[in-house]
């Protein structure tokens, strides 16, 4: 079943779905967003680019298409985009 998510008035839609575990698909618009995680989670960038404060860290990374990222459980991450991006996240 697929469930159609929206953050940020709009700035963020996925699409939830199972395969083999909890999986989603979305578009983040230009802006900066911090998200939470309840469980580890792994983001692959599709299309365009992320710029990533990952928890416990100083510095910021950018992530392109290609490129994946983990993040703990019961954490934040704050993240920068300066274009319209893709991504898959996987709930581990």
């Amino acid at each position: 079943m697929l469930k159609v998510n929206e953050y940020f008035d709009g700035g963020v839609k996925s699409i939830s779905f199972e395969n083999k575990g909890p999986l989603s698909i979305g578009v983040m618009e230009v802006g900066e967003y911090t998200f939470g995680t309840a469980a580890p989670e792994r983001m692959k960038v599709i299309k365009g680019e992320l710029t990533v404060k990952l928890p416990g860290h100083i510095e910021w990374e950018t992530f392109g298409a290609g490129d994946d990222f983990e993040i703990p459980g019961e954490s934040s991450f704050q993240v920068k985009v300066e274009q319209t991006t893709a991504y898959l996240c996987e709930y581990l």
